[in-house]
């Protein structure tokens, strides 16, 4: 169970808007840092940039994101752009730029959420403790009935 409120949590888009509001000759600049080797395993890494006047030399905030193909999610069918968007709102909350109190994205804190285990979740410690086919086949049975196969 989640420890955290996602409503305590601004979207990315909510920081993107409330960014061109407040800094409407700003600009953020996204650079896509995913080398062949990354695309061969499905992955994509991208960059972003916040600056809050178009002519500043130096950006305001910065970030980075990686995201996998596949994922749960907008994973399924959209990781680069999943990523774009993360690291758009990590250098929007590095810049110092947020709609709530907290740093990280209402997306970022749903992905933790995905990750915190749940009471029926299986973990590496009960499949090392079968001891024998039939009790892992159990496991898995159980994973599929609850849906975190």
């Amino acid at each position: 169970m989640a420890r955290f409120n996602l409503a305590d949590y601004a979207t990315v888009q909510e920081r993107i808007e409330a960014f061109w509001a407040k800094y409407p000759n700003g600009a953020i600049v996204t650079r896509d840092l995913t080398t062949d080797a990354d695309r061969d395993k499905k992955q994509w890494r991208v960059y972003a940039e916040v600056y809050f006047t178009f002519d500043e030399v130096r950006p305001r905030g910065t970030g980075l994101a990686f995201e996998i193909d596949g994922g749960a999610g907008a994973n399924m069918t959209s990781a680069y752009e999943n990523a774009e968007t993360s690291a758009i709102g990590r250098a929007l909350a590095t810049a110092n730029f947020t709609t709530s109190k907290n740093r990280a994205s209402r997306t970022e804190m749903q992905k933790a959420e995905r990750g915190a285990p749940s009471e029926t979740q299986i973990t590496a410690i009960d499949i090392q403790n079968c001891a024998n086919l039939k009790e892992l086949e159990a496991l898995w049975a159980k994973s599929v009935d609850s849906g975190d196969s």
